[in-house]
């Protein structure tokens, strides 16, 4: 049963409980006539409107993210808003059943019919959000199982002891004639190391920080590559706060290295880029080379299929992943996620 339907079996299920509670209570006390049924009937399709409309209020602002503090002022205001015109639809339906009487004026009696249906909405609200606070909860749970298996493949497969060999064989060459460079090149290694040993700490990182480490690691294999690697960023300046996973956007240069430019003998281009728009943050890596179908599912595409999954596992359906043949030597590796406040 998909979210969906569980929501209105729910909504409408526990409402028709609500109404027929009501009725037998009333019962009790004296016996209902037609006019209490159909009443109370009506007031049930209210409260499952009402509520609904209260779901897309809540859906439609993102108040789900919301922390108690942001939240209860403004559920407050909408739910004193609802209950205000649940009591008018009642005064409505007193008004046509001829049962409309002074005493539904008096103060007191507004002020308890505004307050018994802020109440009602307040529990459904507290019910609505728990569900997708335990929904996000599990969530997180197989994030971080994700997490830890994402690290210990990122150790063995992306910094392999190969990668890790050919990389102080390159720094190796360069003591005697580049001193420097090759001081350089050992700093830039043991940030790569340092950054792949403490992803398991961050869940999410800025794009700055993102980026500080590609162009880390694309100055290492520089050095193994020489002229065969030309690296370009054009980075938009408002993108570089947003939050995206750690290791994306270095797990998809290294996949455009490996099956890209070091299966070309004059090698090729990596540009990252990146823009905001509206709603969403979008990343592009383009490589000289050329996209084979099927590499996302084989087991040479570990770093587009588990990027495409770390993805669907934070974002849901609010990210897109896409990679494609742009030209006839350019493959085009595109990310949208939402954008971070």
């Amino acid at each position: 049963m998909n979210k969906r339907r569980i929501y209105w079996v729910c909504q409408i299920g526990g409402w028709s409980f609500y109404g027929f509670l009501q009725i037998f209570l009333y019962a009790i006390a004296q016996q209902p006539d037609m006019t209490h049924f159909v009443g109370e009937a009506l007031q049930v399709l209210f409260y499952i409107g009402s509520t609904h409309l209260l779901r897309f209020i809540v859906i439609k602002n993102g108040w789900l993210a919301l922390n108690w503090v942001k939240l209860i002022p403004r559920l407050l205001l909408i739910i004193f808003g609802l209950s205000v015109f649940n009591y008018a639809f009642l005064l409505g339906y007193s008004l046509l059943s001829n049962e409309l009487t002074v005493r539904d004026f008096l103060p007191l009696t507004i002020v308890l019919n505004v307050f018994g249906p802020m109440i009602i909405y307040f529990i459904w609200a507290m019910i609505y959000f728990t569900f997708h606070y335990f929904e996000r909860y599990n969530k997180s749970l197989k994030y971080e199982a994700a997490a830890k298996e994402i690290e210990l493949r990122n150790l063995r497969s992306q910094l392999n002891p190969h990668f890790i060999f050919n990389a102080l064989n390159s720094i190796r060459a360069l003591v005697d004639e580049n001193p420097v460079k090759s001081k350089n090149a050992i700093t830039q290694l043991s940030n790569i190391l340092r950054n792949s040993l403490t992803i398991d700490r961050q869940r999410m990182v800025t794009l700055s920080e993102e980026l500080a480490m590609v162009k880390d690691y694309l100055a290492l294999e520089s050095i193994r590559y020489e002229e065969r690697l030309h690296t370009e960023f054009d980075i938009d300046p408002e993108s570089m706060r947003h939050l995206i996973p750690p290791l994306m956007i270095q797990t998809l240069v290294e996949n455009g290295i490996k099956h890209g430019i070091a299966t070309l003998k004059t090698g090729g281009i990596i540009k990252v880029s990146s823009e905001v728009n509206e709603d969403s943050l979008i990343i592009q890596i383009r490589n000289t080379g050329q996209y084979l179908n099927g590499q996302l599912a084989s087991n040479t595409g570990f770093g587009l299929s588990n990027t495409k999954k770390r993805l669907e596992l934070i974002y849901g359906d609010q990210a897109t992943f896409l990679i494609n043949n742009e030209s006839k030597n350019t493959v085009l590796t595109q990310i949208s996620v939402p954008k971070s406040l």
